[in-house]
């Protein structure tokens, strides 16, 4: 493998990573700040993708597509905690397995009636549709740069929320002990149903910037659900630094898999992950 392509395998492992934490980020936080096993957050991003193209098509602009569906997406995550998650809190996960089991099913058929069940293709936003040559040869699209820019910039402000504001405060505190902090009067309902609508609009958004490149179809939501909780487990379930480092481990594994091993491909990130559960049973990271 020469340079060139080693570079561009390189940057469409951490690509493909970036966009794995997206979708990871949100199912850890769902998972360990609200103890909610979430089978249904692979339908958000093929949400996200549908609406990248019938927002596109609407506006002309996948930017407005963006911006739009993220403000649709808060508010699907904010009517779905209020109606249907907030009651399963104290359940058991079997329940909590069942309802958001039975979700996937229903936003199939939502999809069905609403944009049908053909395959559609989001256009690349015309100032984003050039290549950057590598060689006379091989080039990379500028596309794919701007998806892992806007994945880096997404995982930047969900750190410093996290970290560094008096909301991700309360966050943290309703994660380590949900009964001290409502004592301390801190409203862990509404912190409850602000990280469900993050954890929805970060899968949304995932499946909008990847539309131009994955295409838009129907059950596309299944396998990165698989993925998304080989990068949970991996990482450390509640820990959104251990879902960064797990989600760019299986974009490389997976990546160079394909190019090196393609034999074998499939099995790679799962003996990854298996690998690092000998090692450390809860994960690269505790929460």
């Amino acid at each position: 493998m020469d340079f060139p392509t080693f570079l561009i395998q390189l940057l469409n492992s951490v690509q493909y990573g970036l966009l794995l934490f997206m979708l990871a980020a949100g199912l850890t936080l769902i998972f360990g700040i609200m103890g909610v096993v979430n089978l249904a957050h692979g339908s958000f991003y093929m949400v996200g993708a549908y609406l990248a193209w019938s927002l596109s098509t609407f506006f002309g602009s996948l930017t407005l597509a963006i911006l739009g569906g993220a403000v649709l997406s808060i508010l699907l995550g904010l009517a779905l905690e209020w109606l249907l998650f907030r009651h399963f809190y104290h359940r058991d996960h079997l329940d909590q397995v069942l309802l958001t089991f039975g979700l996937i099913y229903i936003f199939e058929e939502a999809r069905s009636l609403l944009w049908g069940d053909d395959v559609h293709g989001v256009n690349l936003p015309e100032q984003l549709s050039a290549s950057i040559p590598l060689t006379e040869n091989l080039s990379y699209p500028v596309y794919r740069l701007f998806m892992s820019g806007v994945c880096i910039a997404l995982a930047i402000g969900l750190y410093l929320l996290i970290s560094k504001t008096k909301l991700g405060m309360k966050i943290r505190a309703g994660a380590f002990n949900r009964d001290m902090t409502e004592a301390l009067g801190i409203n862990i309902k509404r912190i409850h149903a602000l990280v469900f609508a993050l954890g929805v609009m970060l899968a949304t958004i995932a499946g909008m910037v990847a539309a131009p490149i994955s295409s838009v179809y129907p059950n596309m939501g299944s396998s990165v659900l698989i993925m998304c909780f080989v990068v949970v487990v991996i990482g450390g379930i509640g820990s959104v630094r251990g879902a960064l480092i797990a989600a760019l481990l299986v974009g490389l594994v997976d990546t160079f898999g394909k190019v090196l091993f393609p034999q074998v491909a499939g099995m790679l990130v799962y003996l990854l992950m298996a690998l690092v559960l000998l090692i450390k049973p809860e994960g690269l990271f505790k929460q």
